[in-house]
């Protein structure tokens, strides 16, 4: 099948073939003609699937009208909200690739930078926006952002939105846009609270699964690494010396964690950069587009700073940290192995996470090998550790909420 059977337009064609692409993926086959068509839709698909062009394409053919020439003040006609910065910055990014050949505008609006330069743009009129929603009600708060035109209101990520806390924003987006608009949602994964969303403000939606949150790409190798919690920085950069090669994109659970191993990796000389939540979008945007150029090959991440990042050719990826969600798992390694390529997962699994390690293999049917020859090898009887809670017992001469203080003597 090619673009052409579904009936894109001639303009969006050119522009698709000018990035390259020939044939549609499934999910792009199975949600453009139901959008065209002007129908709700709700899709899972994971990362990787190429789901941003199966709402951009779309979007852009219902809006496209080639005798209204650009005009300063135009009201945005379409609206896609996302979870994160840098992933609002990239689907902005694609939008403007699909729509050169066309007189649509599409502007992107998150918080972590000046809202000055923003609320430039929107004076000179837009037809699609995309934000984050903190931003997005900020400046429709301050009147410089319009919704009573959307005629299409767009969901991406939504199970990380909701994950995020932005459930109550999300709803007050729906509600101040008019109630004949279109509404779109994506999702990585369909867990019950994104299903009661979809059901408050999709009508009679069309459903579409294209593959199984469980599913694991074939050019992805696995490998498992049994390690001490204490020597998961000696083995990683043992594996970075002996094993791992390439662009390689580091998970850690914590902003604190980044920070350490990214130290680390820079005294030992390698070309590491990092992304997460604490960082100012500017320095993300920058750690990002140093590693896409490769100036760094090595970009240590938290999961929601990286979710929906767009790398190609990704050679690794490391799990330092395991997940405690199987489907986390699959999104992160998802990241590799794409367009025909070959990747690997590396996972670094402590005694604390063996049983994040038994959900993952459980959830995706697979045994990850093991490997056992490196030089900081688990003990199999080791056990967790577990921290002993403050409470009324206090080993001897500690001071704590039991421990009674000694009066001072005046002598």
């Amino acid at each position: 099948m090619s673009f052409k059977d579904l009936y894109i337009i001639k303009p969006l064609l050119r522009a698709v073939a000018d990035s390259g692409y020939n044939e549609p993926t499934l999910i792009q086959q199975r949600c453009i003609p139901p959008i065209i068509e002007k129908k709700d839709v709700i899709a899972s698909a994971q990362t990787g699937t190429g789901k941003t062009a199966g709402f951009a394409l779309p979007i852009l053919q219902l809006l496209f009208d080639k005798q209204d020439a650009p005009k300063r003040g135009k009201k945005a006609r379409a609206l896609i909200v996302s979870p994160t910065r840098e992933l609002a910055v990239q689907i902005n990014e694609n939008f403007k690739t699909y729509a050169k050949y066309t007189n649509l505008r599409s502007a992107v609006l998150f918080g972590g930078t000046s809202i000055e330069p923003q609320i430039d743009i929107l004076k000179k009129g837009v037809d699609i926006l995309i934000a984050t929603p903190g931003r997005l009600l900020d400046l429709h708060k301050q009147d410089y952002v319009n919704l009573d035109y959307i005629e299409i209101f767009v969901l991406d990520e939504a199970d990380l939105m909701l994950d995020m806390g932005f459930i109550d924003d999300v709803k007050k987006i729906e509600r101040l846009c008019p109630e004949t608009k279109q509404v779109l949602l994506f999702s990585a994964t369909i867990p019950f609270k994104v299903e009661q969303l979809a059901s408050s403000i999709l009508k009679d939606p069309q459903r579409i699964d294209v593959t199984p949150n469980k599913s694991i790409a074939s050019d992805i190798s696995q490998i498992l690494y049994y390690v001490p919690k204490r020597n998961k920085i000696e083995l990683c950069l043992h594996l970075l010396r002996n094993t791992i090669k390439g662009n390689i994109l580091i998970f850690r659970r914590t902003k604190f964690g980044v920070d350490k191993l990214e130290k680390t990796l820079l005294k030992n000389s390698y070309k590491v950069d990092s992304i997460h939540g604490d960082k100012s979008q500017t320095d993300r945007q920058t750690a990002l587009n140093k590693f896409k150029n490769g100036y760094v090959n090595i970009l240590i991440a938290t999961d929601v700073a990286a979710r929906g990042i767009d790398i190609k050719e990704l050679d690794a990826v490391v799990n330092f940290d395991l997940p405690n969600v199987p489907e986390t798992y699959v999104h992160r390694i998802g990241r590799t192995g794409r367009a025909g390529n070959i990747g690997t997962a590396y996972s670094l699994c402590s005694a604390d996470e063996k049983t994040y390690i038994k959900n993952i293999q459980s959830s995706i049917s697979v045994q990850i090998p093991i490997e056992e020859n490196h030089p900081y090898p688990l003990d199999p009887k080791a056990k967790p550790i577990v921290h002993k809670k403050q409470g009324s017992k206090y080993k001897k001469g500690r001071k704590g909420a039991g421990a009674k203080k000694k009066k001072k003597r005046w002598y």
